[in-house]
């Protein structure tokens, strides 16, 4: 087994760079104004954090190679989904806390 990054990528290059340049690059369409919008509005620490975490997480989306098949699934109805209890019933029987 081979160990895969969490975020997408190559080890140690994150597909989306958690910077403002990255983020910016990775959206699509009006999301990057919309970006910047939230972006100079908010003031530094906690808040200009929120605003690059949760927009890191939609670039992160923007740019999944999967995104399309997966959406087109969901609308279908066909995607496989989960409950959290099987969710951590895989994770402890994995040893997971």
């Amino acid at each position: 087994m081979s160990a895969q990054p969490v975020h997408g990528g190559t080890p140690g290059h994150a597909r989306v760079p958690r910077t403002i340049g990255g983020i910016s690059s990775a959206l699509r369409g009006g999301r990057r104004a919309q970006f910047f919008a939230e972006l100079l509005e908010a003031q530094q620490g906690a808040e200009l954090d929120g605003v690059l975490n949760a927009w890191w997480g939609r670039a992160m989306l923007d740019t999944d190679p999967d995104r399309d098949r997966i959406r087109a699934a969901a609308e279908a109805g066909t995607l496989p989904t989960t409950t959290m209890e099987e969710v951590l019933r895989r994770r402890q029987a994995r040893g997971a806390q």
